[in-house]
């Protein structure tokens, strides 16, 4: 008699690795961290927003309007007579050419030259290049006053006081140092076995710099072109002492110079500071991408 064995199988039970349970008081203070974050985030956002909100209020009011509801009231009616004495107070058109002139000669000529000196630095490899960087750095921390005396006599002699020509050499001058700082050390890091491969290949330094280090720099060069622009338009000190006529003044020297007229009130005081603030927040809004990807350029390789 044959005996019959019946196999029979149990599902197996899986393990489980039990979760770590979280701790409810590292919650806590990561949500308290966050909260006060979130706060000191609107707090900031608040300080820096509330100017804008007085300048853009007040441009649109009547003198007797300010006087009765206040700087904080709303308008009651849009009221556009400052924006229009100032407007043809100061020849506003021919002060934007001013500075779009100055600021985008400076900010071109001063990416030029600081890329120049620092590909002869960083990448050259000249000789006491630390101590160059070093002297480059040292006139980034001299203060405006201190140049005038000298500049003003300097200019006068050779005649360029009272012209544009003569704060373009300036704020040249003074950007190029910064970019120059900045750039040799960039260019100092830059890899060598591009530069050794474009050399086996026959490209001469001119060639190596045009064709090789400028492409991939150009993020880098994109941002300094804008700070330059936006740091000269807003320059005030040396506009002032070097342009004396009417003609060549800058938007800041001309906002700043009718602060103290008799015929100026509040309401257009605030017309003048709309009007220089429009310029640079279009030209922000143009570059903005710009500025975006050469700041994220340098984070992913």
């Amino acid at each position: 008699m044959a005996v019959g064995t019946v196999l029979t199988t149990t599902p197996a039970t899986s393990a489980k690795t039990p979760r770590p349970s979280r701790g409810r008081g590292g919650m806590t203070k990561k949500r308290s961290i966050d909260w006060l974050l979130l706060a000191l985030v609107i707090v900031g956002a608040l300080a820096v927003i509330a100017p804008f909100y007085l300048v853009l209020v007040n441009s649109f009011k009547s003198p007797i309007d300010y006087a009765t509801s206040g700087p904080l009231a709303l308008p009651e009616s849009l009221d556009f007579s400052g924006i229009v004495k100032f407007w043809e107070r100061v020849n506003f058109p021919e002060k934007v050419w001013n500075s779009i002139f100055i600021s985008g000669v400076v900010a071109v000529l001063a990416v030029l030259i600081s890329m120049l000196n620092a590909f002869a630095i960083g990448i050259g490899r000249v000789k006491g290049r630390s101590w160059i960087v070093l002297l480059f750095l040292l006139a980034n921390l001299l203060p405006q006053e201190a140049l005038l005396y000298p500049l003003y006599y300097m200019f006068k002699e050779v005649g360029l006081y009272d012209n544009v020509w003569s704060v373009i050499i300036v704020f040249t001058v003074i950007q190029a140092a910064f970019g120059t700082y900045l750039l040799s050390s960039v260019y100092g890091t830059f890899p060598k076995e591009i530069l050794e491969a474009a050399s086996l290949d026959g490209a001469g330094r001119w060639q190596i710099l045009w064709r090789v280090v400028f492409p991939i720099s150009r993020p880098t060069l994109s941002v300094l072109l804008i700070f330059f622009f936006i740091w000269t338009w807003n320059e005030f000190l040396i506009p002032l002492t070097f342009l004396a006529s009417n003609a060549n003044q800058t938007v800041p020297v001309a906002i700043s110079v009718l602060q103290g007229d008799r015929l100026m009130d509040v309401t257009t005081t605030s017309a003048s500071a709309l009007l220089g603030i429009i310029p640079t927040l279009i030209f922000f809004l143009i570059f903005q991408r710009t500025l975006t990807r050469g700041i994220t350029s340098g984070a992913v390789k």
